[in-house]
């Protein structure tokens, strides 16, 4: 069927509308890989009562935006959804899929500038992870477009370089029979200028990897950590605990701002060229406010407490802790949280608890001046942001890699007296749908200090 392109929305999809009939308008059909102002065909692939879903069959009409992909797996990955659009073009995408969940969902019109900050949109990755298939044949890949299947992949255009020579390295050790049948994943991380790796491979208990290991050491020099994960029985979740099989379990990842020390299993950020830009905008709002005593050593003048909630290794409190007298960073990952203790500053206190346990706990007894927020995509909910309106903060930053929790979480926060003071967008993901935004709250009515 010929469809006509509406818009992309959140998920990489484009809307378009089936004819309508007798039942009434048409509804809505989703279609990956097009662009806004596109004519397509398309087949129908699953049909709800409010929605349908397609299959992109050809392009009739094309966007002058529309651009050859850079990567040969494109549209077969699961991974990227923009690389058949220029990257200006993605930003702006972007932007007004952030507004119209803004609009829609918390019913609100910005009326403040959405700050763009850009990044390099190739080799920006620093953590990769590849799924394992050792029979009938080896094979090293990412899982195909809306499937669990294994798509070989040899290299990824948004992999760092030194990520692209351990994919490499992977495959040769693979062609050579060196990779064990029980290895299931094998996921890298790279330090801030590309030059170190740490390499963590999930695993049955059983498989004896010891071989693998050390030959992916000899192909791979920097390699600096090794970590071998054991999956649990499957009526188990998460992972086994790590067993150090070369160097330390962690990596340090050092940047302008701050230096941060990351073990195998701990969040961090993936862009490894934005991450001081992102702790800019959220410790400086505007960003870019690098004196001297921000980079080198501290702010003999800084007063008031800060809170640093959902706080991983301390990206954001490593920093906050030059613009306030205390830092309170709250984490409840032991192994984030671990991290937490070792990058923390003397004037940060490093609290392992959920965020629901501190805020029920620290009502009525604290009075910080800001609190960071930076949740999971499935957001703040109900309790955190019960807690957040009790604790009346004059400052909330909000971190956010999903703007539909986003939006549901402002629309409660606006309710209680707070409004959007900056709004920005982080592009940590490039060529992906995925987008990061920071949103600055102050509490109405309140001076900036």
């Amino acid at each position: 069927m010929r469809l006509n392109i509406e818009k992309l929305v959140y998920g990489g999809d484009g809307l378009a509308r089936l004819p309508a009939d007798d039942r009434g308008p048409g509804k809505a059909v989703f279609v990956p890989f097009v662009l806004p102002g596109e004519t397509v065909e398309a087949v129908l692939r699953e049909e709800k009562p409010g929605f349908a879903r397609a299959q992109l069959d050809g392009i009739l009409t094309a966007s002058s935006r529309r651009v050859d992909p850079r990567c040969p797996y494109f549209q077969r990955c699961g991974g990227c959804r923009y690389q058949h659009t220029d990257y200006e073009h993605q930003l702006e995408i972007k932007a007004a899929i952030l507004k119209e969940n803004l609009r829609r969902i918390a019913r609100l019109e910005l009326d403040t500038e959405l700050h763009i900050h850009p990044s390099p949109p190739w080799h920006y990755r620093n953590r990769s992870r590849f799924r394992v298939q050792a029979a009938p044949e080896f094979a090293l890949g990412y899982y195909k477009f809306s499937s669990h299947e294994l798509l070989p992949v040899e290299e990824c255009p948004i992999s760092s370089p030194l990520t692209n020579r351990a994919l490499a390295a992977v495959w040769q050790l693979g062609r050579s029979g060196y990779v064990p049948p029980g290895i299931q994943e094998i996921e890298f991380f790279a330090n801030s200028d590309d030059t170190q790796l740490l390499a963590e491979v999930y695993g049955l208990p059983e498989t004896a990897a010891e071989q693998f290991i050390a030959e992916l050491k000899l192909a791979l020099a920097e390699i600096s950590s090794l970590v071998f994960f054991a999956a649990r029985p499957a009526k188990a979740e998460g992972q086994g605990d790590p067993k150090p099989l070369g160097g330390s379990g962690n990596l340090i990842y050092a940047t302008e701002l701050a230096s941060y020390r990351v073990t195998a299993g701990a969040f961090f950020q993936v862009n490894r060229h934005l991450t001081d830009e992102l702790v800019d905008v959220v410790v400086h709002r505007r960003g870019g406010a690098r004196d001297a005593h921000r980079t080198a050593g501290g702010d003999a003048g800084a007063t008031g407490t800060a809170l640093d909630l959902y706080a991983g290794v301390g990206l954001f409190s490593s920093v906050l802790n030059r613009e306030f007298e205390r830092v309170i960073a709250v984490e409840s990952s032991p192994t984030s949280h671990a991290d937490l203790l070792y990058n923390s500053p003397a004037n940060v206190k490093a609290v392992r608890a959920t965020t629901e346990q501190y805020l029920e706990n620290a009502a009525g007894k604290l009075r910080p001046q800001l609190v960071v927020v930076d949740p999971p995509r499935s957001g703040l909910g109900e309790r955190v942001i019960k807690g957040l309106v009790k604790l009346a903060a004059p400052r909330i930053t909000y971190v956010s890699c999903d703007p539909a929790t986003l939006s549901r979480d402002l629309a409660r926060l606006l309710q209680s007296g707070y409004r959007v003071e900056e709004a920005h967008l982080v592009d940590l993901f490039p060529q992906t749908y995925h987008l990061e935004s920071v949103f600055h709250l102050v509490r109405w009515p309140h001076e900036q200090r």
